[in-house]
Formats: C-alpha cells, sequence, structure tokens
C-alpha cells in the first residue's frame, strides 16, 4: 500500500507548501483539495504551478476532494452542478488523479437518487478519465455508513467505487467488519485517522479526529482487513485536527507519517 497525506491534516499551509511539507515528511502520495486549487488561482497562481511542485517532489496523487451537492439538487440546479463536477473531474484529470471524491448529502436523501445521481457522475467521469468515488460521513444524513454505501455501489455494479474511512465507520452504526468483505476493486482509496478518545460514537465530528493511536478505533484491524482482501491502493491520513494545525507543520506529517508507517507493516 502506498502511504499518502491528506492536506487537510496540515490545513493552515499555503497550497505549494503543503505539497513540499508532505515529501520532506516521507510519504509517496498527496490528497490535494479542488477548492484550496480554485483559491490558489484565485490569488494568480496557474495550475501548472501544482503539475511542477508535485513532479518535482515525486508526489502520486492518488485522488482529490470533492465534488458536492450532486446528491440533493433539483430542476436547473442539478445540471449546473453536473457541470462543476464536470470542471473538478477535467482538473483531476489534468493532475493526474484517478479518483475524485463524490460527498454525499448532509439531509437524508433517497438511496435510489443518490444511485441514479452517482450515474451520471460516472458516465461524466468515463469521458474524462477521472473517476468520481463515493464518500459516506458518519454526521451526513444523506449516507452515514459503509453498509449503505456498499448498496449503492452494488447497485450500480460494473467499476464503481467508493472511499472507506475509518473514522467515518466507526462513528457510525456501520458494520466494523465489511469492510473485510467488500473486493478490493471496488474500493477506490483509504481514509485512516483516529478518533476522541472520551466523545462517545457516534457524537464525534471533523475537528474530532485525533493521530493514530491515540484514540479507539482498531486500527490494526483496519490493516489486517485491507491486506485480506488484496488492497494494494493508497493509505491517507486525513485530520481536521485544530491543536494539530497550531502545531509545526512538518513536525506533524512527519509524526503522521511514522505512525502510519508503523501501521502498514
Amino acid at each position: 500500500m502506498k502511504l499518502c497525506l491528506n492536506t487537510s491534516t496540515i490545513q493552515p499551509q499555503p497550497l505549494l507548501d503543503k505539497i513540499q511539507i508532505t515529501a520532506e515528511a516521507g510519504f509517496a502520495g498527496i490528497e490535494l483539495w479542488i477548492n484550496d486549487i480554485y483559491q490558489y488561482i484565485g490569488q494568480g497562481g496557474e495550475v501548472r504551478d501544482v503539475e511542477h511542485a508535485l513532479a518535482d517532489n515525486g508526489l502520486e496523487l492518488p485522488c482529490m476532494i470533492a465534488i458536492r451537492g450532486w446528491g440533493e439538487a433539483i430542476g436547473k440546479e442539478y445540471q449546473l452542478l453536473l457541470d462543476e463536477a464536470r470542471r473538478r473531474m477535467e482538473l483531476a484529470a489534468r493532475l493526474g488523479s484517478p479518483f475524485v471524491v463524490a460527498t454525499p448529502p448532509r439531509e437524508p436523501c433517497e438511496q435510489n437518487q443518490l444511485a441514479d445521481r452517482f450515474g451520471d457522475l460516472l458516465e461524466i467521469g468515463d469521458a474524462i478519465g477521472t473517476r468520481p468515488t463515493l464518500e459516506y460521513i458518519s454526521f451526513f444524513k444523506g449516507l452515514a455508513t459503509l453498509d449503505d454505501a456498499w448498496k449503492i455501489i452494488q447497485s450500480i455494479g460494473g467499476s464503481a467505487t467508493l472511499i472507506a474511512d475509518s473514522f467515518h465507520t466507526w462513528n457510525s452504526h456501520s458494520d466494523r467488519t465489511l469492510l473485510g468483505r467488500i473486493p478490493a476493486e471496488h474500493l477506490s482509496h483509504f481514509h485512516i485517522n483516529d478518533a476522541h478518545p472520551t466523545i462517545k460514537c457516534c457524537e464525534q465530528t471533523d475537528p474530532d479526529r485525533m493521530m493514530l493511536g491515540a484514540g479507539p478505533i482498531d486500527l490494526a484491524l483496519e490493516f489486517e482487513m485491507l491486506h485480506k482482501i488484496g488492497y494494494k491502493g493508497s493509505v491517507s491520513l486525513e485530520l481536521f485536527n485544530v491543536d494539530l494545525w497550531q502545531q509545526n507543520p512538518l513536525a506533524v506529517a512527519q509524526q503522521g507519517y511514522q505512525s502510519l508507517r508503523d501501521l502498514a507493516t
């Protein structure tokens, strides 16, 4: 498996600094946020700057984040969001990322509608060469569990994929052993993180994510299940911890890399 850093872990840093820090910490891959790139361009930067930074630092880009609003939009708004999804996938394709995360609705949404809409995204991705991958979020009402995300992928079939996440699986009513039964070809990417040690399961949100080994999630079991299904893709450290954002970003990235490497081996 390839070890990757999601740049939310060192969020306050400028975009090109995030790329350099990720490489210096030892990671083979980086997970970039499309809004960060939009902001960089809005401040006068160019996409080619990001291309050069990735190449100069020898980093792979296995996945980018995110496509939003696709699940719940209606009428003309839905067409506008499909157009934006196309632009985001085109950007990912230019940068060499095979996947873009498709984030579910915050509010309840019919699973049949999500399946149909995700199918629309897949058609766009097939034409572009970068594919959407389905995300579940434990504190979103639209798609909260690994179980429901997997049902949608099964209903679509073909080469549809989901992105699994140790935090969201633990922090929801997901079957915590299901990961070990999902064929590896339907798993695009894997987010790894720990949870807050004193806040109850199903009551946590993104800022409660903790460095690996600092919380209650059985991360060794997560890797055991990944090995069981023969997963050989990227494993990405994704934290949104404000306390970590206030620390030296390189030190945080190095700590994350070491803890992730220890688990992976």
